[in-house]
């Protein structure tokens, strides 16, 4: 029974209720977002502090030592658990540990949204802005966000992050109030789609693959099935996602049949 009783207040200590946040959507090339403002998307753990507590996307409550969350302001602010480029698995490794200790000087919390405030997006970065100034943090940092003048001047941003190993942009139609859900006032602007599946079955590989697994069955969420075969290390092909594990994958576009054009594996899906 006091097993059962710690193992009770384990689970209600670790996670909280799901926070209601935004997401993006998509970028269409036709979408006006002239006057809009951009920055860089960083591949990373969203991280929500509510005012108390820092939270994932999916409501797991997070551990990190006080020293990170001191002068943390006593409203919510939400943003990326980052490091740098192309190190997301280090990242999750470090921020979701119950005992990460110094290694959580390496973070820092990109902030792109104070949410709960008056006026538009950059109205709500200035509260943050304010605090800072007079509660210094070191590791909670405002992403510069910057006006879009042209379409030229989108595409050549997104050309010189993905050359350095970034993952794209995140557009914003800055005179918005805040809102929750999948807003059409937030894309994400990349080379490539990304999506998410279910794995369904496991297909062997062969050649060098042989003994190991060799592609993925995955179902989307219109219950259509696609075939990933590429994107995985050699760590993966022998230990791949489990059967029910949701990923998340890219692709260049769908043929004239709907098909995913060159879909690539990048990560399991981090659901808490």
């Amino acid at each position: 029974m006091r097993i059962f009783l710690v193992l009770l207040l384990f689970c209600q200590s670790a996670f909280a209720d799901k926070p209601d946040l935004f997401l993006l959507k998509n970028y269409d090339k036709n979408k006006a977002i002239i006057g809009w403002v951009m920055s860089e998307k960083l591949d990373g753990i969203r991280g929500f502090w509510d005012g108390k507590k820092l939270l994932t996307r999916g409501g797991k409550v997070l551990n990190p030592p006080k020293w990170f969350t001191k002068n943390y302001p006593p409203f919510a602010i939400d943003g990326e658990l980052w490091t740098r480029r192309a190190d997301f698995e280090n990242i999750s490794s470090i921020v979701r540990s119950q005992d990460s200790g110094e290694r959580w000087r390496e973070i820092s919390h990109q902030i792109f949204e104070v949410p709960n405030q008056a006026g538009g997006l950059l109205d709500r970065l200035s509260v943050l802005r304010a605090y800072l100034a007079k509660n210094h943090n070191p590791f909670i940092k405002i992403i510069t966000q910057t006006p879009i003048k042209s379409k030229q001047q989108l595409g050549d941003s997104l050309g010189k992050i993905t050359r350095s190993g970034g993952e794209g942009l995140v557009v914003r139609d800055s005179t918005t109030p805040y809102q929750t859900g999948r807003l059409a006032s937030a894309l994400k602007v990349k080379k490539y789609i990304d999506d998410e599946c279910i794995v369904i079955k496991i297909l062997g590989g062969k050649g060098k693959y042989l003994g190991k697994m060799g592609s993925l069955q995955c179902r989307l969420k219109n219950g259509n099935v696609v075939k990933i075969g590429s994107g995985f290390n050699d760590n993966e092909r022998g230990n791949p996602p489990k059967i029910g594990t949701q990923i998340t994958f890219k692709y260049y576009g769908l043929t004239k049949k709907g098909k995913h054009k060159y879909p690539v594996y990048l990560r399991k899906r981090l659901t808490n």
